[in-house]
């Protein structure tokens, strides 16, 4: 559900005009505990994601990193 919810800020933010990127926190414990402590979180609440929002200065295009080789069916 989180990150459900992550993603569709993140679709909202572009269809406002506005540059996102979901940086990741959980499972990362080197990365949860700083995030606890900075929003004074109780331990028992896990951040999953921070979610960095601005005004881009550019727009770039989508790259096509696709790549038939990394397709891989019925076997490795």
């Amino acid at each position: 559900d989180c990150s459900a919810a992550t993603e569709n800020i993140l679709i909202e933010a572009t269809d406002l005009g506005l540059g996102a990127v979901w940086l990741g926190v959980y499972p990362d414990k080197d990365r949860v505990k700083p995030v606890q402590n900075l929003l004074g979180l109780p331990e028992t609440v896990i951040p999953l994601s921070i979610i960095a929002l601005g005004y881009p200065t550019e727009i770039k295009t989508p790259n096509d990193r696709f790549n038939a080789k990394r397709i891989h069916r019925d076997k490795w």
